[in-house]
């Protein structure tokens, strides 16, 4: 009896650890199970003072009170101006929160839109935008997969805050998102390579594309085809990208929401969604938005979709009338564009499906007679400053064009200056009026825009284009004798020059 009791002690004690040894191993797969069937609610803090992390595994159903105290504290600190330190605390809040998608949505939409305008460097501002998307595409959705509204929130970053014009460093988002995207996808990516890369460089970009930004081949190849041709370089294509996952994964009420938000950016996309796809290197030589004209029929699909699928009267009007405008602007960028039979077709589908389009003076009007005044502005009113920037705009696209090699485009907006000139001139009925508003005459007009191209010091043309546009003109070299202006009017729009990576103040589309 004596043995037993000296060996009893003991032996629970040895129990006792073994027990505790097969309970951690226990509670490790349990661990790895509740992560891969997705029961894993909560995740500890990494980082976190350790009066936290012991505060947060303690209290455990308290963690509401500490989100809150953690976000007062970090209302604090951004009254203050502490925006890094604010950081921190936003990593924390979420995490302690993961499945409370206000969290992620109220801190992304403060970091893009509330920070970010705080600082004046556009360089500044485009890193705390990127934060707010890191923040919704790398970690909420992480947590939230099936969430539409944060599909819809990370869409509107790439069409509002980057793809628009409303903030003042647009043009450095623009710059900056083009530039990265220039080394994953380019203009138009090469699906294959991406599903499938066989060398080590299509490998990297398959791996960056995946793990950096998140996106999957796949569905890229999959907007590209509903909706595209895109260009990648640019924040439309990835707000429709994210607006279409998240249509994918939403529920049948949730639809609505996220096909808004394609065909929104579908319709800013047509206006600039677009580089020179020949561009494989973006600097701010070459950085020039541009009308992506390719996709005007898959935008007015995008219209004609939401119109039958939306029952309320007043948003049907207000879907009418958005697609209204949108095809009255189409029409004279594919004309200046020299898509004349699709600036027909879409001019007569306004006219039969809007009756009220063209009302008054306008009731009878020509496709040339519209498309002509719209590109200039109302040149009706004889205002001359306002007319000829529009022939010498002309006359740049005219040059430009040449230089890349798009000659039939060159010859249209040569006809297109010409054109203008013609009808603004038939509407001075007298030498006073002449006197008073007339035009410079349009060979001198377009002289003088090539007499600034191939200046030596204004010009913004590098010396290669010069040679190139030289040529193309059958000029002679600047060295060489004079030789005979070349015949009167092209046109043309904006010519860039740098080639720095800074980015450019506006780039006109």
């Amino acid at each position: 009896m004596n043995g037993i009791a000296k060996i009893y002690k003991p032996a629970l004690v040895a129990l006792a650890a073994l027990l505790f040894c097969g309970a951690a191993l226990m509670q490790n797969r349990l661990n790895t199970d509740r992560e891969v069937l997705g029961l894993t609610r909560l995740t500890p803090l990494k980082n976190a003072p350790p009066v936290l992390a012991f505060t947060t595994v303690a209290l455990g159903g308290f963690r509401g009170l500490i989100v809150n105290a953690l976000w007062i504290r970090a209302n604090d600190l951004q009254d203050e101006d502490k925006f890094f330190d604010m950081v921190q605390l936003v990593d924390w809040i979420t995490k302690l929160e993961p499945h409370f998608v206000g969290v992620w949505k109220v801190e992304a939409w403060n970091m893009a839109y509330n920070i970010s305008v705080k600082f004046k460097d556009p360089e500044d501002r485009w890193h705390w935008v990127e934060r707010g998307i890191e923040l919704l595409r790398d970690n909420a959705l992480v947590f939230n997969p099936a969430e539409t509204g944060l599909y819809r929130d990370l869409s509107w970053i790439f069409q509002h805050k980057m793809g628009a014009y409303l903030d003042d460093a647009h043009m450095t988002y623009k710059f900056r998102w083009a530039q990265e995207m220039q080394d994953v996808l380019g203009g138009h990516p090469n699906f294959a390579a991406l599903e499938h890369p066989q060398t080590p460089d299509e490998k990297e970009r398959a791996r960056k594309l995946r793990e950096v930004y998140k996106m999957d081949p796949a569905i890229i190849e999959k907007v590209d085809k509903d909706y595209g041709p895109l260009d990648w370089r640019l924040p439309d294509a990835h707000a429709v990208y994210w607006a279409e996952l998240g249509r994918l994964k939403a529920k049948d009420k949730e639809q609505e929401t996220v096909r808004r938000s394609i065909y929104q950016s579908l319709q800013q996309a047509c206006l600039w969604g677009a580089l020179d796809r020949s561009v494989t290197n973006v600097t701010t030589n070459n950085f020039r938005l541009l009308p992506n004209l390719d996709i005007v029929a898959k935008a007015d699909a995008g219209f004609e979709e939401m119109i039958a699928a939306t029952d309320e009267p007043g948003m049907k009007d207000n879907v009418k009338n958005g697609h209204k405008n949108f095809l009255k602007v189409m029409v004279p960028l594919l004309y200046e564009d020299n898509r004349m039979e699709e600036a027909a077709r879409w001019f007569e589908k306004i006219k039969t499906t809007y009756t009220n389009a063209f009302v008054g003076k306008m009731a009878n009007i020509s496709l040339e007679d519209y498309a002509l005044g719209q590109i200039v502005e109302n040149y009706d009113e004889l205002d001359p400053k306002k007319v000829t920037a529009a022939i010498t705009a002309m006359f740049r696209r005219e040059f430009l064009s040449l230089i890349i090699d798009q000659d039939d485009k060159a010859v249209n907006y040569q006809n297109l200056a010409i054109a203008i000139w013609n009808r603004y001139t038939e509407k001075l009925t007298d030498a006073a009026q002449q006197q008073r508003v007339g035009l410079r005459p349009i060979g001198e007009l377009r002289q003088t825009v090539l007499d600034e191209a191939l200046d030596p010091v204004k010009s913004p043309l590098n010396s290669l284009q010069k040679a190139i546009l030289r040529t193309k003109l059958n000029l002679p070299a600047p060295n060489a004798a004079a030789a005979p202006s070349p015949p009167p009017p092209p046109s043309s729009s904006t010519i860039e020059t740098n080639s720095t990576d800074n980015p450019p103040a506006k780039p006109k589309s």
